[in-house]
């Protein structure tokens, strides 16, 4: 690569709001920044941190961000506003005021000074079309002074019955990629086939689902991702671990409604029986953690949390900064304060 990288800078963009933002990539996790810098461009459905506070946060289409490890962490808390992150999540997140969770974090960049207060402007609109159940806010990411655009990358593999199913998996993550996906859509509108809900309820439908979707994509499948660059753990290990860990709840997510995962989830079990190279098996596990990942960023998008306001005394919302006044100062597990406003 010619660039120098301290000279490589991303914009990102929420159109829908009016507002773009200049972040400098500044050598920091340069493996990480090296693989956004190679995706872009690309949109995504703009998340918001619904527990630790003033934080951004999309699923990047970044496979790499599963296993290449972080060597700079930092507790988020005390990073400075518009510290840009990679996580192993598949996000990437922007930090634009006070945090409460005590998370280790990988650094990449800064947004500039001059778009702090733009920034802060998109993150209070995001938290409104989150946690009201507003419009989506779609984000775009791209090299600075370049044209935007989208794409997603389709992985391959060298098994024939693999490869079909990586190309069909492809086919549906484009097609939510950007649009809830439409059993989403139907089981937090009360619409359950099955009938999932004891005595008619649908919130605890909506509550499970979010529960069992964040960990089969955070944890199983982006795991079993990590597991297999382990080169001492033999793959026939990896497919009995996938099995054990995926097949229980996928099982459940199907009955309350996704049956499309549930049909990938069996289809992946099988291919990967069938698997006798390492790099197809990674290829595999990997689109399915994406693909359960944006299945997880639609259920925060539309699960209704402003019930919230009946379970607050008063029924009052409490403006995020004062919710989060009562952190500054505290002292966090690496021995640091956080900053006073």
């Amino acid at each position: 690569m010619n660039e120098s990288v301290i000279e490589r800078q991303i914009e990102i963009l929420w159109p829908t709001i009016g507002v773009s933002v200049t972040a400098d990539l500044d050598g920091r996790n340069s493996d990480l920044a090296d693989a956004l810098w190679e995706t872009l461009p690309y949109r995504s459905l703009q998340g918001h941190a619904l527990v630790a506070g003033h934080h951004l946060y999309h699923l990047a289409p970044l496979p790499e961000l599963l296993h290449v490890p972080g060597v700079h962490k930092i507790d988020r808390r005390i990073a400075p506003d518009g510290s840009v992150f990679c996580s192993r999540l598949q996000h990437l997140g922007i930090k634009y005021g006070p945090l409460s969770e005590p998370m280790p974090a990988t650094p990449i960049g800064t947004v500039r000074e001059d778009d702090l207060d733009a920034l802060a402007e998109a993150g209070q609109a995001v938290w409104q079309s989150v946690y009201s159940g507003g419009q989506p806010v779609i984000v775009e990411v791209r090299r600075a002074g370049d044209d935007g655009g989208h794409r997603l990358r389709r992985p391959k593999a060298r098994n024939e019955l693999a490869d079909r199913l990586l190309a069909e998996l492809h086919e549906e993550i484009e097609r939510i990629w950007l649009d809830p996906p439409q059993e989403l859509v139907d089981l937090h509108e009360g619409r359950i086939a099955s009938g999932a809900g004891s005595f008619g309820t649908t919130l605890t439908t909506m509550l499970f689902v979010n529960g069992e979707t964040r960990p089969l994509g955070y944890c199983c499948y982006s795991g079993l991702v990590r597991a297999a660059q382990q080169q001492q753990l033999p793959l026939d290990f990896l497919r009995q671990m996938a099995r054990i860990m995926a097949a229980t709840p996928a099982e459940f997510l199907g009955y309350c409604g996704l049956n499309k995962l549930h049909e990938f989830t069996e289809r992946a079990l099988e291919a990967a029986d069938q698997l006798e190279d390492r790099e197809d098996f990674v290829a595999l596990m990997g689109h399915m953690a994406l693909y359960v990942n944006c299945l997880g960023a639609w259920n925060l998008q539309l699960f209704p949390w402003q019930v919230d306001e009946h379970l607050r005394p008063g029924g009052r919302v409490a403006p995020v900064g004062e919710s989060l006044a009562a952190v500054r100062g505290k002292v966090t597990p690496f021995g640091e304060t956080v900053a006073p406003a």
